[in-house]
């Protein structure tokens, strides 16, 4: 199976994107065919050995479209606004240029407007007609377009949107044509009569302003859908253009491209991480925001990762590149994010099976609506005005983009946020969750436990923490692992141990100077036949805590035990609640003994804990509340969670877990925060919310309008609808629908308990140091921050400084007073402004 995407040309609405569709769906070896109206592009999955992307781009073009094969590079911005607008405003000039005193000539007549006076009176009604007919031909071929594929499209039996524009405008021009002949030969008669009469029924100016308000709509929409891939083109532009390569001991500037894995690199401080790495050398505070949305930066030293595109807003440090190009996370982000906003959500599907059927229908619906008026006496001139005003007003050009837009803004919004959905469809589906499977170490916890009590029961502490950090250091277990980091802490010295052995299920033993050690559980303990009544007692207390009791015995004699514990994390309880607040039922799912889980559920506030559950029993688990009814959502990170998270209907893996639980899941969280998953589901929802207000805006406002426009109300109140008004609706469908899309780019999730967000530690501050607080405006980025505060710490007397992206505030501690204006002036000539300095 293979996917490839193509770039298309030509389409203007959800019936062409039906059309492009069923032309590539209906070549021999194609699986699936998407159009993104939106991003004018087709994604195809189609048998490699059965038919070859030329042959799938020959099928659409012979539909009367344009296709090529996008770039197979990192996703690229979808095409938007650039050319396309460029190309649009100067259709739009002319056609100004020609319709205004086209429409100023028309109406003079009625309205009263002074005309020149070789335009005026009845004995000039022919030049007054003829001039709107010149003024007509350069609307009509700036917008040929329009004709040209509203031809293709008739000719091909599959009307679009264009078509029916075509015969609107077609229709009102070669009317007015033929009443320019009429008006002639009336004159030629001397008719003066009838010459009036037929220069009243020219409409001219209504061919004129449909098509010029149609290019305006198109205009103002290119310009909002243009908005809604800023997501994308900013995390583009987060990369860097450069990186310092040091290449025999020296730096040297070097395109992003040319970098290679392997290359050492130098990162300075207000300089962005050029590639995913290691650092090797030296120190520095990174600003992860960009990719991951963490508010605070994250401190770096050797051995740590750095991730490309992320900013160091202070220090030094060097790196060796891991992944470079396509294989950096934020190469990764941004496939993910063009691969969700490409697919088509299932509620997509109703917009295809409309637009099948709509612009046939719509056409039918005006060819009836003129045969009726004429019917009941109408004169020609009102039957034709009624016919194209339900044509134009029905173009169904906002329905295609009703679904993308939403998905294309709420994607980019989730992706600010570090949420990443991978498919339209798991923005969709997360919406009807009824059920939130969380797997507890790593995801509700730290996944990292430490040494909470130490309990001598046989021996004293000394020895119990001698022979426990023995044992355990040689065990790979991360129970084993917090203990070693425990007494490495104390300063322990780790004794040799002899004839080591795992017990599985039970323990450790080994010999200590001589005598045999135990380290484990009760059962184990029991073997020596000592009396453990004391241990079991303070075992069931620490479990029914939360805690794991690890027990520890030399020879014939019990030292005593350890308590370890895996702290949830700080925002675990928030998400718990958070969840709840939304109607959600709430599962731990873990392999933990059954009282480690119940202390977690009711520290946690869960609904419902479910304990001892074997790794490959978590999808079993998933299935059985599917089997109840719910739609579940599974979140995890480790790779026991992987067939869990593919079986869930959406999988949602932390983004510090395994490359296997990201690749299962449908969602990644990047913060690897539990409360993100309560943002991801409000999201959703905010998402599918606007989904349907946009179907409303694309097909309910203007089949409200239709019987307005057929005329119906004109026998009772004299009420109809001008083509012009039409065009000018119809094109406002379209923006209402783009427009409503981009307020998601505003989205916040509504979290009654505040997020708790971390901010920047103050610089310490001696006795005689002075602490300022500046309010500064103008920075919009991490680039900008980083500026800021290097510009700070190069005043004299600044010891350190802070700034705050989120807040727009800086505290710098220097010595001494009077250093305030120095430090305004520096953020000043920095290209900033200094609201105010405390």
């Amino acid at each position: 199976m293979a996917k490839e995407k193509f770039l298309l040309s030509g389409l203007t609405c959800s019936a062409c994107a039906a059309r492009v569709e069923k032309a590539a769906a209906g070549v021999t070896g194609v699986r699936t065919a998407a159009v993104n109206l939106l991003k004018n592009t087709l994604t195809v999955d189609f048998e490699a050995a059965a038919v070859n992307p030329e042959q799938i781009a020959a099928a659409v073009i012979r539909a009367g479209y344009g296709a090529a094969r996008a770039s197979t590079s990192a996703a690229a911005p979808p095409e938007t606004t650039g050319a396309e607008v460029g190309r649009l405003q100067i259709r739009l000039l002319i056609s100004a240029l020609g319709a205004g005193p086209l429409f100023y000539l028309a109406m003079g007549p009625m309205a009263g407007w002074p005309l020149p006076a070789s335009l005026a009176g009845p004995e000039n009604v022919f030049s007054l007609a003829f001039t709107q007919f010149l003024l007509l031909l350069p609307v009509l071929a700036a917008n040929a377009g329009y004709f040209r594929v509203g031809v293709k499209t008739l000719a091909a039996r599959a009307p679009n949107m264009d078509a029916l524009i075509a015969l609107g405008a077609g229709a009102a021009t070669v009317y007015s044509v033929a009443g320019l002949y009429a008006l002639g030969l009336a004159l030629g008669r001397g008719d003066l009569e009838a010459a009036g009469r037929a220069a009243a029924n020219l409409y001219f100016d209504s061919g004129a302003m449909i098509l010029t308000l149609i290019t305006l709509g198109r205009l103002l929409e290119a310009r909002a859908k243009g908005r809604t891939s800023e997501a994308i083109v900013k995390l583009m532009n987060l990369a860097p253009r450069t990186a310092t390569v040091e290449r025999g001991g020296e730096p040297e500037t070097t395109p992003l491209a040319e970098v290679r894995a392997g290359d050492i690199l130098i990162v300075k401080a207000g300089e962005s991480v050029p590639v995913d790495g290691l650092v090797i050398e030296g120190h520095g505070s990174v600003d992860e925001a960009a990719l991951t949305g963490e508010s605070l930066p994250v401190d770096k030293g050797p051995g740590d990762q750095v991730v490309g595109a992320t900013i160091n807003q202070s220090g030094y440090f060097k790196m060796r590149a891991v992944k470079v190009g396509p294989e950096t996370a934020l190469a990764q982000i941004i496939q993910l994010v063009d691969e969700a906003t490409s697919s088509k959500a299932p509620i997509a599907r109703l917009a295809d099976r409309l637009s099948g059927v709509f612009v046939p229908a719509v056409m039918i619906l005006a060819a009836a609506t003129g045969a009726v008026w004429l019917g009941l006496g109408a004169d020609l001139s009102f039957a034709l005005s009624a016919a194209v005003s339900v044509l134009v007003i029905s173009c169904p050009c906002a329905l295609g983009l009703a679904t993308p837009t939403a998905i294309m803004v709420g994607a980019g919004r989730g992706a600010a946020r570090g949420i990443l959905f991978k498919s339209a469809e798991a923005l969709e589906t997360a919406h009807r969750l009824t059920a939130v499977v969380l797997d507890k170490t790593g995801t509700l916890t730290e996944g990292r436990p430490r040494v909470t009590e130490s309990l001598p029961l046989g021996g004293d502490g000394q020895t119990l923490w001698q022979v426990a950090a023995a044992l355990e250091n040689l065990s790979e277990h991360p129970l084993a692992q917090a203990i070693v980091r425990a007494a490495r802490e104390k300063n322990i010295g780790f004794a040799a141990v002899d004839d080591f052995r795992q017990l599985p299920g039970r323990g450790l033993t080994g010999l200590i100077g001589g005598r045999l050690c135990r380290a484990g559980n009760l059962a184990l303990m029991a073997d020596l036949g000592l009396d453990l009544t004391e241990a079991r007692a303070a075992g069931e207390r620490l479990a029914s805590a939360g805690a794991t009791p690890l027990f520890f015995a030399a020879g014939d004699r019990l030292l005593g035990l350890l308590a370890l514990a895996d702290a949830p994390k700080p925002t675990s309880r928030a998400a718990v609640e958070e969840l709840r607040r939304l109607g959600l039922e709430v599962i731990m799912l873990t392999g933990d003994h059954a009282r480690t889980a119940a202390a977690v559920q009711r520290s946690l506030g869960l609904s419902r804990a479910i304990a001892e559950v074997q790794p490959q029993d978590k999808e079993a688990e998933i299935r059985k509340l599917q089997a109840q009814g719910h739609k579940v959502g599974m979140v995890g990170d480790g790779v026991n969670d992987a067939p869990a998270l593919a079986r869930a209907d959406v999988g949602l893996a932390l983004g510090a877990g395994t490359d296997i639980a990201m690749e299962a899941a449908d969602i990644v969280l990047m913060k690897s925060d539990p409360l993100d998953v309560a943002a991801a589901i409000q999201l959703s929802r905010a998402v599918m919310r606007n989904i349907r207000q946009n179907f409303f805006w694309a097909f309910g406002y203007n089949l409200a309008s239709l019987p307005l426009a057929a005329g119906m109300f004109h026998k009772a109140w004299g009420l109809t609808l001008n083509p012009m008004i039409a065009a000018a609706a119809m094109s406002l469908s379209s923006v209402c629908v783009v427009t409503n899309a981009l307020r998601l780019r505003f989205f916040q999730p509504a979290f009654e308990q505040p997020h708790p967000e971390r901010t920047p530690a103050a610089p310490p501050k001696k006795d005689d140091d002075m602490r300022y607080t500046l309010t500064i405006e103008g920075m919009s980025c991490g680039h900008c921050s980083a500026r800021v505060e290097t510009v700070l710490r190069a005043v004299a007397g600044v010891r350190e400084a802070a700034v705050d992206l989120k807040s727009g505030t800086a505290v710098v501690t220097a010595d001494g007073e009077g250093a305030g204006a120095a430090l305004a002036e520096a953020v000043t000539q920095a290209g900033y402004r200094v609201v105010s300095t405390v």
